[in-house]
């Protein structure tokens, strides 16, 4: 199995591609649609579910089988059908052209693989197993949920006005700094009072005492 590099795409406005028309396919563009991408899913036959997205006019259709040539001007594919030679077809030819592909539950023919998430706000926690257990990493996931509650999603707003104000007072702070300033535990306690203007100027207090 490949090592694989971690990392977090911006899909606003990109054409992707879902081959499929299954439940499995659904969940897939629903999650491209939910970071801004621009669907198109192709397959003779669509779920319930696709075909909802359809009538509402959030996906484009193609009413038929994946053929060569649909993948040009795409950023990135998913290929879910029950088809493997069409799983096939459509993985080589990502890769002449540079597209990348996952084909789902196939490793193998994939470059890369999408990860269980876990958002809250602008914070997104992501597991995977190198696709060795997909149900593990779920598992972890749902474990996380209840690890973090929706206060993590203000923690961010209160870290990113803390950031933006070292800036603008030209604070001279270190990454090690940060890591040594950030307490978890007594933010979180803050905001959860609904006290976040309180913990932004607690960590700049911390920070400015590194700065001296």
């Amino acid at each position: 199995m490949p090592i694989y590099y971690p990392v977090f795409l911006n899909l606003q406005g990109r054409k992707c591609l879902v081959a499929g028309g299954g439940r499995i396919a659904l969940r897939k563009a629903t999650s491209l649609l939910e970071h801004g991408a621009d669907v198109t899913v192709v397959s003779p036959r669509l779920c319930k579910g696709l075909s909802k997205l359809a009538d509402d006019g959030r996906i484009k259709v193609i009413h038929r089988a994946y053929l060569p040539g649909d993948i040009k001007g795409i950023h990135v594919a998913i290929v879910a059908t029950s088809n493997r030679a069409v799983n096939l077809s459509a993985a080589e030819e990502a890769k002449k052209r540079g597209v990348p592909v996952n084909v789902v539950d196939d490793p193998v023919l994939s470059d890369f693989i999408v990860p269980s998430i876990m958002r809250r706000g602008s914070l997104a926690i992501a597991v995977s197993t190198s696709g060795k257990s997909p149900a593990l990493a779920r598992k972890i996931r749902s474990r996380l949920e209840d690890d973090f509650g929706k206060e993590y999603a203000s923690l961010v707003i209160v870290m990113e006005e803390a950031r933006r104000r070292v800036k603008r007072q030209r604070l001279k702070v270190s990454s090690g700094d940060w890591q040594e300033t950030i307490d978890l535990d007594s933010m979180i306690a803050l905001i959860r009072k609904g006290r976040s203007a309180e913990a932004v100027e607690a960590l700049l207090e911390r920070l400015r005492k590194c700065g001296k």
